[in-house]
């Protein structure tokens, strides 16, 4: 321990490196080899402990049968003195952890789709360095994300298709789409997939008020083909299931392919070139956390494979 812990405790003129020194002389019963233990001087113990002695109006020690002991009194002070060093040696501990961003707290409000597909394997790989991270995550509309990231209640949120709000710096990733097809689909063996070959071809696809729907409702028309709706819906992880079932073919954000290509599902490029707008959100109004900052770098490094490049 160093000598640069000369802090007086609140509303006394103890301080800590006193404790220090009564706590090891008491523990050592030697002055000499409690300087020993603390790495100062024996004089230098003795000092800290004549000025506890001051501070506290109390004798703090006696010699019996050649050992230094502790008087009836002291031994009350010492077992404070041994709880007020303990909380303060975990206080120490917890500003290591939170400056090397192993320990504190991080807050997620992201959409249902991440809850259960890419988010827990990057939560899983960021926890591992950091066990004693506490998190909460909560999946739900991107309204709601919004209103938690106003309101102070969650430290990240990852949403799609952010409007924008003057409150709120979001971080832009375009995913690049894809067509999936069912096992064994006949357009499996071209290299791409175009509205051309989807003519006639049941199409399950997310809400028609969707951002994204719309991209891909623009991709056909400039084509000259009218898409055949199937099915809406509002997460791409229920479209990769109903296509590996069989029920038609689908656009999807190729991150979400990629996390249902165990079903079976047939995975092509799609051309004309269409893009999933994800957001990573924070608060304006408040300073984020390391913590917050490094799981925000580590989530968009995740997306390196499947987003947009810039040309």
């Amino acid at each position: 321990m160093s000598d640069d812990k000369q802090t007086a405790l609140p509303g006394t003129d103890v301080r800590v490196r006193q404790l220090e020194a009564f706590q090891a002389v008491a523990q050592t019963g030697s002055y000499t080899r409690a300087a020993g233990l603390l790495g100062i001087s024996q004089p230098a113990v003795s000092r800290l402990v004549k000025a506890l002695s001051a501070a506290t109006g109390i004798r703090l020690f006696t010699r019996e049968n050649g050992r230094t002991q502790p008087t009836q009194e002291a031994r009350l002070l010492l077992e404070e003195a041994g709880r007020v060093l303990e909380t303060l040696s975990g206080f120490e501990q917890l500003h290591r952890d939170l400056s090397d961003q192993r320990a504190g707290r991080l807050r997620i409000a992201c959409l249902p789709g991440f809850a259960t597909t890419h988010l827990p394997g990057v939560l899983a790989r960021f926890l591992r360095a950091r066990p004693q991270v506490q998190v909460t995550l909560e999946p739900d509309r991107p309204e709601r994300i919004l209103e938690w990231i106003i309101g102070g209640n969650c430290d990240v949120g990852l949403t799609a298709d952010f409007a924008g709000h003057p409150a709120v710096h979001a971080r832009r990733i375009p995913v690049r789409a894809v067509c999936i097809l069912p096992p064994g689909h006949p357009l499996a063996s071209v290299d791409e997939v175009a509205p051309a070959h989807l003519r006639d071809t049941p199409l399950i696809h997310t809400k028609r008020d969707d951002p994204f729907y719309q991209s891909v409702l623009s991709a056909f028309e400039q084509c000259g083909v009218t898409p055949q709706s199937s099915v809406e819906t509002r997460q791409f992880g229920a479209a990769c299931r109903l296509v590996a079932e069989g029920l038609g073919v689908s656009i999807v954000s190729e991150l979400d392919a990629r996390e249902f290509a165990h079903t079976g599902i047939v995975i092509k490029p799609f051309f004309p070139r269409v893009h999933h707008n994800l957001d990573v959100l924070h608060s304006r109004l408040s300073r984020s956390s390391m913590i917050a900052l490094e799981f925000v770098d580590q989530f968009v490094g995740s997306l390196d494979a499947v987003r947009v490049t810039p040309r």
